[in-house]
């Protein structure tokens, strides 16, 4: 019900802004009273955001793997009782015996009709143990183990993602909160033209023409203020999502701490802390693992198991003392032939480990991508920006310029109204600058895998995995499980790395091509 009715009132702010009249609107932009805060809109998403929450619940659920993985290396203990009834019926009649005993009947007698009937029952204690598997459990453990830290990276990936919406939600905001004033401004200026053309038109100044024309530039602003109103809607309704809540008086966009200035060390910080990356070398790891339990198959197996139990042929009087037993055995187990499924393992295994160690140099190379490309963004952003900067403060002056020289007869009516126009898209071309750097920015942080809440967030409370992994790791846990796992790994197959794959630089040529075609701030 929380849920729910947050949402419709967040549907309902959006609906509301949607609809607030243009001046009001900017005046609420321009308050600086209880401003919201980028920090603060990236702590709110860091504790509530859907997406990132689920991701968690996995990874929780992933931790339990290990508590399975570990469950190999302790008893199995177990209960077994049964219980039984039995009847038979005897229908009697006409007989023929041997009473001679020579194989042939020469008597017969008749027998009474005649039934009976009896119960069982019998309640047994089980232990068994695995002493040796070959390696099995211990490389289960281990693969298990290395997954579970691919599904930290993989949150890790999540949570960078998460926040770079934000940001991104945050950054078009501001954006579009800054266009609206834009507009609204525009079309204040574009009002007053037309006053003074239809005033300047009653006193035969000017033509009709030019009324026309303060007209048609007057109704083309109202377009783009309602196209402005829609876009910040659309905005805010996408903060709105990600975020948890509609957005109200947003602060100025901060500086976000560590973006490089230099693409070499961009991109050797990516290739060390991307997620992706990271967790495709776990999954390779666990790949590995996968190999030498697949081999181990063909080892043998040591196990010891107990029983103790009663049992009864009398229900109804029914004692256990009477007929009890106590089990032990010791059994070794080895495979000599399985029909070619522990080899079919083995070769499903390779392959598996292939896919995995192949997935580690797309990852490199998907990073490769995600650095330039989000660094050629960042660079080309800061240029426009520069750019736009001195684009608005020249229009600016010329518009300045034009009004005043049309107030003596030096410019048309055309003229101010194209420079006005030209002024309002220097404007508006501004705003789309400083929020396009400041989102590659982010992106740029993010592709390096330094984009997380403990970065940008000061003070906040950071969620841990390995809290919940540590809590779980050893439930269920008997003294002896560290000395089983120890006799486990004894002469288990070696974890052997799939080609060094693992530890393999990413293409060295491929690398300096990127780096060589990298843009310089």
């Amino acid at each position: 019900m929380f849920i729910r009715s947050r949402a419709l009132a967040t549907v309902a702010m959006v609906a509301l802004m949607a609809g607030v009249g243009a001046p009001a609107l900017a005046q609420v932009a321009q308050d600086p009273a209880n401003q919201e805060t980028l920090q603060q809109a990236l702590g709110l998403a860091y504790r509530t955001n859907p997406t990132l929450l689920a991701q968690r619940a996995s990874q929780r659920a992933l931790d339990e793997s290990i508590v399975q993985a570990r469950s190999g290396l302790r008893p199995t203990l177990d209960v077994s009782g049964s219980a039984g009834y039995s009847y038979s019926e005897n229908a009697g009649g006409p007989q023929q015996i041997d009473t001679n005993n020579d194989g042939i009947p020469d008597t017969t007698i008749n027998v009474p009709a005649s039934n009976s009937d009896s119960t069982s029952g019998g309640v047994s204690v089980g232990l068994s143990q695995t002493l040796y598997s070959g390696g099995r459990i211990a490389l289960g453990i281990t693969a298990a183990e290395a997954n579970v830290l691919a599904g930290r990276e993989n949150l890790r990936e999540i949570e960078q993602q998460v926040l770079a919406s934000v940001i991104q939600a945050y950054a078009d905001v501001i954006r579009d909160v800054e266009i609206l004033r834009i507009r609204e401004e525009n079309l204040t200026v574009l009002q007053r033209q037309l006053d003074e053309a239809g005033a300047r038109f009653e006193v035969g100044e000017i033509t009709r023409t030019d009324v026309a024309q303060a007209e048609a530039r007057l109704a083309q602003s109202e377009s783009d203020l309602a196209n402005a109103r829609a876009q910040l809607s659309v905005s805010r309704a996408a903060y709105a999502a990600v975020v948890g809540q509609a957005p109200g008086n947003l602060a100025p966009m901060p500086q976000l701490p560590g973006v490089p200035t230099d693409f070499d060390a961009a991109l050797d910080i990516a290739l060390q802390e991307n997620p992706g990356v990271l967790a495709a070398a776990y999954n390779l790891r666990a790949a590995e693992a996968a190999v030498a339990q697949a081999r181990a198959e063909y080892l043998p197996s040591v196990r010891v198991s107990a029983s103790y139990g009663g049992s009864t042929n009398d229900l109804s009087n029914f004692d256990l003392a009477d007929r009890t037993a106590f089990q032990a055995t010791a059994s070794v187990s080895v495979p000599l032939f399985t029909g070619g499924l522990n080899r079919s393992r083995v070769s499903q295994a390779l392959e598996r480990a292939n896919v995995a160690q192949i997935n580690v140099e797309g990852e490199r190379r998907n990073v490769l991508q995600s650095v330039s490309s989000a660094y050629a963004q960042v660079v080309s952003a800061r240029s426009t920006l520069a750019a736009g900067e001195e684009s608005v403060r020249a229009a600016r002056v010329a518009a300045e310029g034009v009004r005043q020289e049309a107030q003596v007869g030096l410019r048309t009516t055309l003229d101010v109204l194209n420079q006005e126009l030209e002024l309002r898209s220097a404007e508006v071309a501004l705003a789309n600058a400083r929020r396009n750097e400041y989102v590659a920015q982010a992106q740029l942080l993010a592709a390096m895998g330094r984009l997380e809440g403990a970065d940008l967030v000061s003070g906040i409370e950071v969620y841990d995995p390995a809290d919940n992994y540590n809590r779980v790791r050893n439930n269920g846990a008997l003294p002896w499980d560290g000395i089983i796992e120890t006799i486990d790994r004894i002469a288990a197959p070696p974890i052997v790395p799939a080609n060094d794959a693992e530890d393999a630089p990413i293409d060295t040529q491929l690398k300096d091509e990127v780096i060589q075609t990298a843009p310089r701030n």
